[in-house]
Parts: C-alpha cells; structure tokens; sequence
C-alpha cells in the first residue's frame, strides 16, 4: 500500500485509469467481433458498414495510445481482407 499522500493519489488515478482504457479496449474488440460476425454470416454491406464505424473505434483507441499504431494498422488491414474475401 502506498504510504504518502502522492503515493496514494498516484494509486487512485491508475485505478480510474486501468478502468477507462479497460473500456475503451473492450469497445474495441466489440467493434472487431461484429465486423468479424457479418462476414462470417456472408452479409457483405451489413460488414462493410460495421467496417467503416470500427475503423473509426480502432483509430480513436490508437490515438490515445491504448493499442499500437501498428497493432491498429492490423486489425484494420485483416478486416479489409476479410471483407474483400467474401467477394472472391
């Protein structure tokens, strides 16, 4: 346990922190299962529109650092094959 009166503020803003980047990755991989879910039903405009709204989420959360820019660039780049598969 922290021991100073910074120390413990210090604890208490990492908590608040962890809770809201927690959230934040969570509406991630929501974003990504739902894209994820309507190519697997075969639903090419439903994936594209869910596409376009998760690329949106996934920037934002790599704009705030909670995920690589990289890591970002992936998950964006597999769905895009994803969706261009089901035309092939």
């Amino acid at each position: 346990m922290a021991n100073t009166a910074q120390a413990r503020k210090r604890a208490r803003q990492n908590d608040a922190a962890r809770a809201h980047n927690a959230s934040l990755r969570s509406r991630l991989r929501t974003a990504i299962k739902a894209v994820r879910k309507a190519v697997d039903a075969g639903d090419q405009d439903v994936a594209r529109t869910l596409f376009q709204n998760s690329v949106k989420t996934i920037d934002t959360i790599a704009d705030k650092r909670i995920i690589h820019k990289n890591a970002a660039a992936r998950h964006k780049s597999r769905l895009s094959a994803a969706i261009k598969g089901m035309a092939a």
